[in-house]
């Protein structure tokens, strides 16, 4: 059942399933569509198949980076519902897929009946808290190439090897100059840890890469499994592996 595709809806109680299962329609998620502006209410909570939708703050220079990214391991608009909040960040779709979507209201009256499936959201909210945590030190402290390779890792774990990504793109949600974004992307492309044409990158050697990379992917994996336990294959094909090697580790 499509539904299952996402790490959230799998993981709650068969009662909870049954009960949100007739209000979640399946929508296709456009590259570049908002989903949410920045200080304005959530009407829809968005459980992606796929895919990653970036957290955004926008400056008023016109300036903007990328806080934290939600793919088939989380939810966006759960925790907003069940306050009655605002978004806090603007929400874009970096790379396309299909998402189980539901009205807030109906997320909301779950969450008051169902202390698991709010739990279970508060676990969510907490991980993509930490994430951005993470994202803050890292921007602060780490060179661009150990941003961008850490940042391409992420993105790795959640769509696999095959990104749509410009380095204009790329830039800007890590808040650099493109040329400094160019001149790392063609030192990987050098070594062959990469492949990068057209707009889109496939990452050749993933292990290479996270070698590049800073400790800030290794804590967010760690995170995640701390909250949520071990990644399955089904819902992480590629990148379950990774996390099962640092959970050794």
């Amino acid at each position: 059942m499509p539904h299952s595709k996402n790490r959230i809806l799998s993981g709650i109680r068969p009662a909870d399933l049954r009960a949100l299962q007739p209000h979640l329609r399946l929508v296709e998620l456009e590259h570049g569509l908002v989903i949410a502006h920045s200080r304005q209410r959530v009407h829809q909570v968005y459980f992606p198949h796929g895919g990653i939708l970036s957290c955004i703050v926008e400056l008023k220079s016109g300036f903007a980076i990328e806080t934290g990214m939600i793919g088939n391991d989380g939810v966006f608009g759960a925790i907003q519902a069940i306050d009655d909040r605002l978004s806090l960040n603007k929400v874009i779709v970096q790379v396309p897929s299909q998402s189980s979507v539901a009205d807030a209201a109906v997320v909301k009256h779950l969450a008051d009946s169902s202390p698991d499936f709010r739990r279970l959201i508060i676990k969510h909210e907490q991980f993509l808290l930490g994430q951005v945590q993470q994202t803050t030190a890292c921007n602060a402290l780490h060179s661009v190439e150990e941003r961008m390779c850490t940042w391409l890792v992420r993105m790795y774990d959640l769509v696999g090897r095959d990104l749509p990504l410009t380095q204009e793109f790329l830039a800007q949600m890590m808040g650099v100059q493109r040329t400094s974004v160019s001149g790392v992307a063609s030192g990987l492309q050098g070594e062959g840890l990469i492949d990068y044409h057209r707009g889109k990158v496939r990452i050749v050697s993933i292990d290479g890469v996270q070698r590049r990379a800073c400790e800030c992917h290794e804590s967010v994996r760690e995170q995640y499994l701390d909250i949520f336990g071990k990644v399955s294959v089904e819902t992480f094909p590629e990148a379950s592996d990774l996390y099962r090697r640092s959970d050794a580790e």
